[in-house]
């Protein structure tokens, strides 16, 4: 089995996350994809960012939407970084990325470059929203979806059906064999988060997950010898 490890906001766990620096190096470490998180700014440009406020990850405060891309741009992502744009994410790094959509407007966003630049097959959308999820693949024929779940049961297998998610992107915490079982009989990919410790990485493996999603890129070398 081809065991994907990838690359949590880039290598969040030892650069700042969601900057070109943290995604430059999540490639270079030999990742096999990148995951990273959209919203959308004041002005409409589709922002890589995590949380809807800037606070946590940047010297400045106040919700993203209320800020224009100039303004965001402004503000130091850590280590000098600045907040990128989607689009520059693309030109930095030639890895395969997977995409983390909070709502049916980064959607749209979403789907207009995916279209222009043609990007079915480098792009995996994902999303915690059914409906964000359903949006996407409307406006994108052949996308590739994955319906991430923290809060879950055997359910998230129904629901990744109903919008035609092809993988479950699930927090190892509440992971069950009951519920690896269920989505192997309706035949969806499972990729398990956070996978930051060796006992982590044990566990999905134990469980033939598909992949890990991880902070560190050691993870990736780790991840060849345990089975």
């Amino acid at each position: 089995m081809n065991f994907l490890t990838i690359g949590h906001r880039g290598v969040m766990g030892v650069e700042p996350e969601n900057t070109l620096r943290s995604f430059v190096a999540a490639q270079q470490a030999g990742l096999d994809a990148i995951e990273l998180d959209l919203h959308l700014s004041k002005d409409g440009a589709l922002v890589v960012m995590h949380d809807a406020d800037v606070e946590r990850t940047t010297d400045g405060s106040g919700p993203i939407a209320d800020k224009t891309l100039a303004e965001l741009r402004a503000l130091d992502a850590g280590k000098g970084e600045r907040i990128p744009v989607f689009e520059e994410v693309l030109d930095a790094v030639r890895a395969p990325l997977q995409a983390e959509i909070k709502d049916v407007s980064a959607a749209r966003a979403l789907a207009e470059v995916m279209r222009r630049r043609d990007l079915v097959s480098r792009v995996e959308v994902l999303s915690f929203h059914d409906e964000a999820i359903a949006e996407i693949a409307r406006l994108v024929p052949g996308v590739r979806t994955a319906l991430v779940a923290d809060h879950y049961g055997t359910e998230v297998v129904e629901r990744a059906g109903a919008v035609g998610a092809a993988t479950l992107v699930l927090n190892i915490r509440r992971l069950t064999l009951e519920i690896v079982e269920h989505a192997r009989a309706a035949d969806l990919r499972i990729i398990g988060w956070v996978v930051n410790t060796l006992a982590h990485l044990r566990f999905v493996r134990a469980l033939e997950l598909d992949g890990a999603t991880t902070d560190f890129p050691e993870i990736k070398r780790t991840g060849r010898f345990t089975a």
